[in-house]
């Protein structure tokens, strides 16, 4: 474990750089007081699918104005979104080793309808966490502008668009098997959903080996 701490935001079943964050790391911050930020890993995630990478996206309401303040953004039910993503991971990765084996700690996200955005996301961390047997300390931030001491803030660094990510020296993801590897290749740093479901208990391992001391 290292001895600095960490800041995150929230992410909707975050990637696989964010997960090795968690295994190294043994305070975790989750930034609580940010506004809401579209098009980060806040309310999507990446898998991949049988015609390529599939963002997976929670639709959120819309406020009176454009700043939203993370925690009290509410998920938007207008659509069958769940359906929609449990379909699509269910089509993904049906034929992933450890997709019987761990559907039903995830389902659960799919059939209960969670108010908030922030408290959905908290909620698949610690299953995650579970599942991978880590137990780091997880706390929220009190104040946007006060970076805990001690702490490395990777709020904006994790990023899924390729022209806003920033350079990550402690991130080199190590390959595994992935469903459509004979098609694609190693697709790096996709969700923790096609880590777990390709690699179950070897997980730990894997994220264990992706992080880069400097």
């Amino acid at each position: 474990m290292d001895d600095h701490d960490i800041l995150l935001s929230t992410a909707y079943f975050p990637p696989v750089q964010y997960l090795s964050k968690l295994v190294h790391y043994r305070n975790v911050w989750v930034e609580a007081e940010e506004n809401f930020i579209k098009q980060t890993y806040r309310n999507r995630t990446i898998i991949l699918a049988a015609n390529g990478p599939e963002a997976l996206i929670v639709p959120v309401e819309k406020g009176r104005g454009q700043k939203q303040k993370i925690k009290e953004l509410r998920i938007s039910y207008d659509t069958n979104w769940q359906h929609i993503h449990w379909q699509a991971i269910v089509s993904a990765y049906q034929s992933s080793p450890f997709f019987e084996i761990l559907k039903e700690d995830f389902i659960i996200f799919f059939k209960k309808k969670y108010a908030f955005l922030f408290d959905f996301n908290q909620q698949i961390l610690e299953t995650i966490l579970d599942i991978l047997e880590l137990e780091p300390v997880v706390k929220q931030t009190a104040d946007f502008e006060a970076v805990p001491e001690n702490c490395l803030n990777y709020r904006q660094l994790i990023h899924p668009k390729p022209q806003k990510t920033q350079s990550d020296p402690f991130f080199e993801p190590k390959p595994y098997t992935q469903v459509f590897n004979d098609k694609f290749g190693f697709m790096p740093n996709l969700s923790s959903l096609d880590l777990l479901f390709n690699c179950g208990s070897e997980s730990y391992g894997i994220l264990y080996d992706s992080f880069q001391r400097g």
